[in-house]
């Protein structure tokens, strides 16, 4: 709107902004964010909540608005900042989706996961009664600033995880980002998503890595933005690991918990004949080079049993599981037996 513009721009009015970051974030960088808000003459407030799994709330969502309410924004020329991982820009989204019915709201992920996954889309939520995202709605962002440089302080780990999202999209969608991830994978987690001019050997891994994943995340997700067609590529992976990240928190982090399903899942694709064996090598070798974890005890036949169940429960009564069909292919299928889940299942566990 040319007179928003105007108005926010002209001088007339002090630009205000209402700023939420993660509370580690804010020990690392929180001294900057004032310095820019204050150099800009930009009246604002910050607010440095511990955003993780367990406090992803319908209460700290609460605490958001209570704190915006207090600041009193205008809000159709004062968006709302989120500055964090992808548990932060959940919460925002969905306090924003909230306040005065939709209040515009930017994305500034500060992790390889929320990079990838959580900075793409229009999802926003909160767990509750020990349900990932059981509260939430489609609130896209105005804008998601990407940074990569934020990346270098996270822990490898954290990289890991976030390896384990980008690893999906190569799966499911592309074979050239599977090779990326096959080839530089370990380069990647030195170096922490970082471009440096005389890697040759790796041109910008970094770059072309974050750019593939985001782009095949955005091919999948645009023409279904609000999840009306449930036959969803982008699950895969996330069929049985919210049942299991839930149960064993907070010793699984969420691509960690992804990956573990993935990795299931792979196994289930060689059973129904869809991969080769080697096919199904290369994928868990790939996954253990990204050093992702490909089994967890706490995946128990019972509870990929159970979270399968929700699954129809919330899939138009049917499964819906996306499956590798080569490397980079994929599929959907709704016809997948008890008795092939099982004999994958036991495999998977033998292996």
């Amino acid at each position: 709107d040319p007179q928003q513009l105007e108005l926010a721009t002209s001088g007339k009015r002090k630009l205000r902004r209402f700023i939420v970051i993660d509370e580690v974030v804010d020990e690392l960088y929180g001294s900057k964010v004032r310095e820019y808000f204050k150099e800009n003459n930009v009246q604002h407030k910050i607010l440095a909540l511990p955003t993780t799994e367990e406090t992803k709330s319908m209460d700290l969502v609460l605490n958001i608005l209570q704190e915006v309410q207090n600041f009193s924004i205008d809000r159709r020329t004062e968006p709302i900042i989120a500055i964090g991982g992808g548990v932060c820009l959940d919460i925002v989204g969905l306090a924003a989706s909230l306040y005065r019915r939709r209040t515009p709201y930017i994305r500034v992920p500060t992790t390889l996961l929320s990079y990838v996954d959580a900075s793409v889309g229009a999802k926003n939520g909160v767990n509750f009664l020990q349900c990932k995202n059981k509260l939430g709605g489609y609130t896209p962002p105005v804008a998601s600033f990407l940074d990569r440089s934020f990346i270098q302080s996270i822990p490898r780990r954290h990289i890991s995880n976030g390896l384990g999202e980008i690893l999906k999209m190569a799966l499911m969608k592309h074979k050239g980002l599977f090779d990326l991830l096959k080839s530089h994978g370990k380069y990647l987690l030195d170096t922490k998503f970082q471009s440096y001019s005389g890697s040759t050997n790796h041109g910008d891994a970094a770059l072309q890595t974050t750019r593939i994943a985001i782009e095949t995340m955005l091919e999948e997700l645009a023409p279904n933005l609000w999840e009306d067609d449930l036959d969803r590529l982008v699950d895969f992976g996330h069929l049985i690991s919210p049942e299991l990240e839930m149960r064993v928190l907070p010793s699984l982090m969420h691509g960690e918990a992804v990956n573990i399903d993935m990795a299931f899942m792979t196994y289930v694709a060689h059973a129904r004949g869809l991969i080769t064996a080697e096919e199904k090598e290369q994928i868990i070798q790939c996954m253990r080079g990204l050093e992702l974890p490909v089994w967890h005890g706490g995946c128990s036949w019972p509870l990929i049993k159970k979270a399968l169940m929700e699954r129809l429960k919330h899939s138009g009564g049917q499964p819906r599981m996306p499956l590798p069909t080569g490397l980079g292919a994929a599929d959907i299928f709704n016809d997948t037996s008890e008795e092939i889940l099982e004999r994958a299942y036991e495999l998977w566990v033998r292996d």
